[in-house]
């Protein structure tokens, strides 16, 4: 069984340091996504999909702590670990109350922040369920179902084998149903490389999966008007499978309960 890897958060103003802990981590296992600006990681962090925050509270030009209590608004329960280079009882006091999970000050053993890293998402793992889809199981959603080992989709009306892209695209974003997805993680996680083509691309395959998922409510689809782009449904209709375009942002799965 093969799970998708835990994604990092990383934040600190001091580019050294930055990608001393970014190469160690992503030889770990993990995909980090690191930020040397305060307020481009507090803009992001909202649409990062990210399993844990590694934050140096000592930013430059931003508030560190913050930024920390902003996280905590948008999000009570993803793990931050706080990096200081203040180890007094009153700052790790305060790191705690404003909801960090771990405090760490500087200077430290990158091996030991890597295992404090582990330990967390292993405690988070043991006391919650888990949130990707294994590669060997049919993952229901709506009226249709993803056999993923044989690439097919599977609908009362049609079973379509897909290609290998269009098959990791969907379970890309079934993981994530009713997130929205970012368009760099995708590009990313399927194609391994954000660029103009590959983004492009991505566009096709997303509409050709939109195409596939529509099946289940093509007698409800309303006939495109002249420059109407996105697809409308009968009035009070909303279908069970749909995939959403937020414009310029990503895209989002969005899946009813029946």
């Amino acid at each position: 069984m093969k799970l998708k890897k835990e994604r990092i958060m990383l934040v600190d103003s001091s580019d050294n340091l930055r990608h001393v802990i970014k190469d160690y981590l992503e030889m770990s296992g993990y995909i980090v996504t690191d930020f040397r600006d305060g307020s481009e990681a507090d803009a992001q962090f909202n649409k990062g999909l990210f399993d844990i925050c590694i934050l140096d509270v000592a930013l430059k030009h931003y508030d560190g702590f913050r930024l920390l209590s902003n996280m905590r608004k948008i999000d009570k329960n993803m793990p931050i670990i706080v990096l200081s280079s203040a180890a007094s009882k009153e700052d790790r006091i305060k790191g705690f109350t404003m909801g960090c999970d771990d405090y760490v000050t500087k200077p430290f053993s990158i091996e030991e922040l890597v295992l404090r890293v582990q330990a967390i998402l292993r405690r988070c793992k043991a006391s919650a369920p888990r949130e990707y889809i294994s590669e060997d199981e049919t993952i229901k959603f709506g009226n249709f179902q993803l056999n993923y080992t044989e690439m097919q989709l599977i609908h009362p009306k049609i079973t379509r084998t897909l290609t290998r892209k269009e098959c990791e695209l969907l379970k890309l974003m079934l993981d994530h149903k009713n997130k929205l997805v970012p368009r760099e993680i995708i590009l990313r996680e399927v194609w391994g490389a954000d660029d103009h083509t590959t983004s492009r691309s991505m566009d096709v395959f997303m509409t050709k999966l939109r195409g596939y998922l529509i099946i289940d409510s093509e007698d409800r689809v309303l006939p495109k008007e002249p420059g109407q782009r996105k697809t409308k449904y009968a009035e009070g209709y909303q279908p069970l499978v749909e995939i959403c375009n937020i414009h310029g942002t990503g895209f989002m799965l969005r899946v009813l309960d029946k």
